[in-house]
């Protein structure tokens, strides 16, 4: 029977004396600054808002279980996962089974804030991430194309300064620490109309019932101690609406079962940790605990239900630290071949690497050690080979791939790395790695920006160190193919859109360390290079083993330059992937 909750001020008070928490078994927050948006405009509106789950927990049991406190300050970079609760107090507690998303967009809109990335800026400037409060704008108008009869934005101290005529944005979380009346009265010392100040107070003190006045909460409480139906009931609870991944059910029932360490945390912190290596990559916790199942030799790989018991779940916790250590490895290996998130096209195509590395326990010295040397370029050749396919090997049918590839790995990998098998066993799947002239005429015009390139160019351009942060560079400067810069040149018209496109493929672009690619800026190449490599001759080398043959001043060359060292790439291709 579900029970009256009370206001929406009365439930994140609870949350604020930490009377509602969330048990290990619950999910990060995922909602995005609209989605918790349009909630408040759905409370304002007067739509249903939904039931609680609720799971009352005996003092006594307390203790057998991780519980995590709600977020509040939402920050995508710093602070994005739920805190854990150490120092439980000494009476029952509720955990919410299902609600936490609703919960928590009003814990930020109302108590907290937001802080997202602002798109073209560096995830490690602080400046990118511009800390956000949610505001109501009391003279907003309706949307008739989206539905929303209030308009909500979360919004910055400057942006609020800078707001146009027109437009009261109220700071919500004011409705919380400010007394009705003194609310209503602030709105005196605006400069309104008569009008707009009257529909900002009848706004306002809609708003204020709201969270206030009007009994909005209602629940089911659980109140069964076993955590076996307390799991049932959250996996039922979570089929419908937005569903939990099977990565998160496993999550859940991992956090549930490990009895020595704290799934949740264990695989959050490897996930972070394997994303700052190198220039930083964006793995997943889906990748993670796939990676479990497989260096685990759990029977499949595939997220299904019968697949995440107690047997499995405590097997993948014995053996944590080896496939904590094998995966950050294979990390450091990548990020040694020069990937990174903005270039490696398949994260899944790190698994059969780290699972060789699980297998074999050659150690960190495997990444640096002579002897090794043959093994990693073995591993880097595969491994971009099945990048270049354009069909795309790390696709469908993934599951049954890593468990055919997991047995050859097994079976040989004390012998090294077995690309010669693997290879056979992809080709027995439809996933060859054999490139037909099609394809290899695609390659060689792969344009810039595609994540293929840089992986084309590091296997027909070897000997860089590419740990060194080494950027794909236009050879001629991509700002020299603007139509004012064309017509300068006195280029023909005709040639304009081709020499546009061909300016950002393949035969013109290299590999240039990052460091000296910001000193190169827009010079044109024949400049760059004379003042790269001022001798003539070291020069003429420099260029051979670039495959450039000559290097014309002026943009009227550009299309013989383009054809010359396309077929030279071709041949290149060919040798690399024969």
């Amino acid at each position: 029977m579900y029970k009256p909750g009370g206001t929406i001020k009365q439930l994140l008070g609870k949350v604020a004396a930490k009377e509602y928490i969330l048990p290990a078994i619950q999910r990060e927050f995922v909602w995005w600054p609209e989605q918790i948006c349009q909630l408040f405009d759905s409370l304002m509106q007067g739509y249903p808002f939904g039931t609680f789950l609720f799971w009352r927990i005996e003092p006594e049991r307390r203790q057998e279980y991780q519980f995590y406190d709600f977020v509040r300050d939402y920050h995508e970079r710093d602070n994005y996962h739920c805190a854990l609760l150490e120092n439980l107090p000494d009476r029952e507690l509720v955990a919410v089974l299902d609600g936490q998303q609703r919960m928590t967009a009003l814990n930020i809109g109302l108590r907290g804030s937001y802080a997202w990335k602002l798109p073209g800026k560096w995830w490690s400037s602080n400046d990118a991430f511009p800390v956000r409060h949610l505001h109501l704008d009391l003279l907003g108008e309706p949307d008739a194309e989206s539905g929303s009869m209030y308009r909500f934005d979360f919004l910055t101290p400057a942006a609020v300064a800078e707001s146009e005529k027109g437009q009261v944005w109220f700071r919500c979380s004011r409705i919380l620490t400010e007394e009705h009346d003194d609310l209503v009265d602030s709105l005196d010392d605006l400069d309104l109309t008569t009008e707009q100040r009257k529909q900002a107070r009848t706004v306002l003190r809609h708003f204020y019932r709201t969270i206030h006045d009007k009994e909005l909460i209602t629940y089911y409480e659980e109140t069964e101690q076993n955590l076996e139906r307390v799991l049932n009931i959250f996996i039922r609870m979570n089929s419908g609406g937005t569903p939990l991944s099977y990565s998160d059910l496993l999550l859940s029932i991992a956090t549930a079962q490990w009895s020595k360490l704290d799934a949740r945390q264990e695989i959050h912190r490897l996930v972070d940790e394997m994303n700052k290596e190198g220039d930083q990559f964006s793995f997943s916790k889906d990748l993670v605990l796939k990676a479990g199942l497989m260096l685990s030799d759990i029977g499949s790989v595939g997220f299904k239900v019968e697949n995440f018991n107690k047997a499995n779940m405590g097997l993948l916790e014995e053996n944590w630290q080896r496939i904590r250590d094998a995966l950050l490895l294979s990390v450091r290996l990548l990020a040694s071949f020069g990937f990174n998130s903005q270039n490696l096209r398949a994260d899944s195509a790190l698994l059969p690497i780290a699972y060789y590395l699980f297998a074999r326990q050659p150690g960190e010295g495997y990444l640096s050690r002579v002897e090794y040397a043959q093994d990693r370029e073995n591993v880097r050749k595969w491994l971009i080979r099945s990048l270049l396919k354009a069909s795309g090997i790390w696709g469908s049918g993934l599951d049954t791939l890593l468990t055919a590839l997991r047995d050859q790995i097994r079976e040989h990998a004390a012998a090294g790395f077995p690309a010669a098998q693997l290879e056979s066993v992809m080709a027995a799947r439809g996933k060859t790695l054999t490139f037909v002239d099609e394809e290899l005429d695609e390659l060689v015009e792969l344009p810039y920006g595609d994540k293929r390139t840089f992986a084309l160019l590091s296997l027909i351009f070897p000997g860089f160190d590419l740990s060194r942060h080494f950027h794909v560079d236009h050879i001629y400067p991509q700002a020299r193919f603007t139509k004012p810069q064309l017509r300068k040149q006195g280029i023909d018209e005709e040639l304009w859109a081709e020499m546009v496109d061909k300016c950002n493929r393949l035969p013109n672009l290299q590999l240039l360390e990052g460091s000296i690619n910001n000193q190169k800026r827009q010079k044109m190449p024949h400049d760059w290079y004379a003042q790269l490599k001022p001798d003539a001759a070291a020069r003429k080398e420099y260029l051979a083993g670039l495959e450039i043959a000559s290097l014309p001043e002026e943009l009227d060359g550009f299309m013989g330059f383009y054809e010359q060292r396309k077929q030279a790439l071709r041949d290149r291709i060919v040798a690399a992937l024969k």
